[in-house]
């Protein structure tokens, strides 16, 4: 069984442990974000602050279109709702060419109400509501099956509009990454997925023209695309061959890694993240050396942290100090867990505003809610910090704007800085009226 990482050679062990040393012999200093200072940005928009950067989004886009464009000649990126949906971002991502990816029925109305047609959204998911599964049929989604009963809710959708549907089915399959993410689609290995062909072709409602594959999350092992690829052509050439479809699209989904350090790798992410190059050439090499030449079906990416994660900072300010009991100094932040969900998995990078005098020392970074779990970085090495100190957390794009939750504290404001340097509010700041708006309150109550 492969790992879920690649393993360093004794060289990137040494330059690792090098690097790492180095950054802990001294506190990163970050003072202005896309030539705007951090403490301007603080007065003007308050702390916390979410910031994102326009100008990285998009040349990491052209950058990772460019390389695939470099290795397979029909690539589309679908841009994943999930991984951050503000209208800000999903629209700068739309401007360069992505279609979009959605999960959900809120996830698909918002790509609609962004102007989205149907054809270019491609619908995945474990639940689609049959409401919205019709309206996405109508519109011409590309709809992936992931179940057998979603596949009889689409057989049944064809009877109603009197004519036969393409869908496309998931798969899940062994690629050597564990734990294998097999709840999403049709197992390749057990036959579960030409068993499903099987009762789609006799059914004569259904024609399938696609495959996609959802390995997983922060995937560190680029030869696993390569794997995913090299199956997925070889399914669709068996299922062509069988069933008479013509397989016109191949999904290889999400899943890859940001410049980020994950809980449990010692490794900085420069060591222990492999580049995007050599996932794309894996991803070329299987593609082209699987297909019969000239019979190139579209390659989807559903690219998301990849592509927004390390444009996004958090701005947050130390609000009170601590000692605790063991002796390590703690600093209470006005931003917590509650905004930052991936401090879960992720050791985020740490800077300063400004150089600050003192000896370093490991301290604790907790969030101000009052809950024990609101840690944001357990081990920070940081100088004495006065309060009302600056500290900028990254990176934090992808995520963190979907899965906060209104918890405690009210969820703050988010800035885009532009590509010619304007700071524009693109989220505003939540208040009591924006949390109660929904709320009822029995006439026996009042």
């Amino acid at each position: 069984m492969k790992k879920l990482y690649q393993k360093p050679s004794i060289l990137k062990l040494h330059v690792g442990f090098m690097r790492e040393k180095k950054s802990a012999a001294r506190t990163l200093i970050r003072s202005e974000i896309d030539g705007i200072p951090v403490k301007t940005l603080v007065e003007k928009f308050g702390s916390p602050l979410f910031v994102f950067s326009e100008k990285r989004l998009r040349e990491r886009f052209r950058y990772l279109k460019r390389l695939f464009e470099s290795h397979y000649p029909r690539v589309e990126f679908s841009w994943s709702y999930k991984t951050n949906y503000l209208d800000a971002i999903c629209r700068i991502f739309h401007q360069e060419g992505a279609t979009a990816e959605v999960v959900s029925d809120f996830e698909y109305e918002k790509a609609r109400r962004l102007g989205i047609p149907g054809e270019k959204i491609v619908f995945n998911g474990p639940y689609k509501p049959l409401e919205i599964l019709e309206r996405a049929v109508s519109e011409g989604a590309r709809i992936n099956a992931d179940s057998l009963d979603e596949v009889l809710d689409l057989e049944n959708l064809a009877r109603k509009m009197g004519r036969r549907l393409k869908i496309g089915l998931r798969v899940n399959m062994d690629t050597g990454i564990y734990p294998r993410w097999d709840r999403f689609g049709f197992n390749l290995e057990n036959g579960e997925v030409m068993q499903v062909a099987r009762r789609i072709a006799a059914g004569g409602l259904l024609e399938v023209v696609g495959l996609h594959c959802h390995q997983g999350t922060f995937i560190l092992e680029p030869g696993a695309y390569g794997q995913a690829a090299e199956k997925l052509v070889r399914l669709a050439g068996e299922l062509e061959n069988r069933f008479g479809w013509q397989i016109e699209y191949l999904d290889l989904g999400g899943g890859f890694p940001s410049r980020n350090r994950l809980k449990g790798i010692y490794l900085p992410p420069e060591v222990a993240v492999p580049s995007l190059a050599e996932y794309i050439e894996a991803i070329g090499r299987a593609m082209l050396s699987g297909l019969p030449p000239g019979n190139y079906p579209l390659l989807i990416m559903e690219t998301g942290r990849a592509l927004v994660d390390e444009a996004g900072f958090l701005l947050t300010t130390v609000r009170a100090t601590k000692r605790l009991p063991d002796g390590r100094r703690a600093y209470i932040l006005d931003a917590g867990v509650n905004l930052l969900f991936t401090a879960f998995w992720y050791h985020l990078k740490v800077e300063m505003e400004r150089e600050i005098p003192g000896p370093p020392e490991p301290c604790v970074l907790y969030g101000p809610l009052c809950m024990n779990i609101d840690v944001v970085e357990e081990s920070a090495l940081l100088p004495p910090l006065p309060r009302n100190t600056h500290l900028i957390l990254s990176p934090v794009g992808a995520y963190n704007v979907t899965q906060w939750m209104q918890f405690i504290t009210y969820r703050p404001r988010v800035i885009l800085i532009t590509e010619d340097g304007r700071a524009e509010v693109i989220r505003e700041a939540e208040n009591l009226e924006d949390i109660v708006r929904k709320e009822r309150v029995p006439e026996h109550l009042r």
